[in-house]
């Protein structure tokens, strides 16, 4: 079993060992924990952000490759439904027929795969989410929705000291990943990946330690579902 494989074993056993606990529970069960995206400009450390703060949250992190491999294979895609009760399956079906069909301009098999994939952790919660447009997939009301940037000059001294790149592969990798990233997110939802409504919060990491990042988010989150779940004490 690859060490990918792995990941998403161990995180489905805690869905379902979670789906178990709800439906044995005498009790009305507590909600699902809540879903946390997280978009990074490359070389912002957006990356090491996320595990940090998956870790502080008791959260796993998903990266774009488990993403990936769940949505490429068939039977972790059955898996990940099958996790879910029967209502909140079929709530995930028409919402990812409605991202498909509506505001995304590729109608391809990947992006429903990858819809219902996203719908369906947001539904089991509990994860870290980094890249793949997620954000866009879930919406405002599902979820908190994270974008991490950092001055262009930051990024190459980040990639020289975290990777060993000299400054002009730095810079070139920095570039490509830019245009793939943006192009992505124009594809999926017809969307700009730097616009700032499409997230909860956007973090200048070039001068704030990741630390300090991780607890501010801590806070913001825990402001955010309290509202969401409490509407009528917003006082707007």
């Amino acid at each position: 079993m690859t060490s990918i494989e792995a990941l998403i074993n161990r995180q489905f056993l805690r869905w379902e060992q979670q789906h178990k606990e709800r439906e044995q529970s005498p009790q009305q069960p507590p909600p699902p924990l809540p879903i946390v995206t997280v978009s990074r400009q490359t070389g912002s450390r957006g990356s090491y952000f996320a595990s940090r703060l998956a870790q502080k949250l008791e959260y796993q992190r998903i990266h774009r490759e488990i993403i990936d491999a769940i949505c490429a294979s068939s039977g972790h895609r059955k898996r990940i439904i099958e996790s879910l009760d029967e209502r909140s399956r079929s709530a995930i079906d028409v919402l990812a027929e409605a991202f498909v069909t509506g505001a995304s301009v590729d109608h391809s098999d990947y992006r429903r795969h990858l819809a219902q994939v996203v719908l369906s952790m947001s539904r089991l919660g509990g994860v870290v989410l980094v890249g793949r447009g997620g954000n866009l997939i879930l919406g405002p009301t599902r979820g908190f929705h994270i974008r991490v940037i950092c001055p262009r000059e930051k990024r190459i001294t980040n990639l020289m000291t975290y990777k060993g790149l000299s400054a002009d592969d730095a810079g070139a990798a920095i570039d490509k990943s830019d245009d793939e990233r943006r192009r992505f997110i124009r594809k999926l939802n017809d969307a700009d990946i730097d616009d700032p409504r499409h997230y909860d919060l956007v973090i200048n990491a070039a001068n704030i330690d990741v630390e300090e990042m991780v607890s501010a988010v801590v806070e913001a989150i825990r402001g955010k579902m309290d509202k969401l779940a409490h509407p009528e004490n917003d006082p707007g």
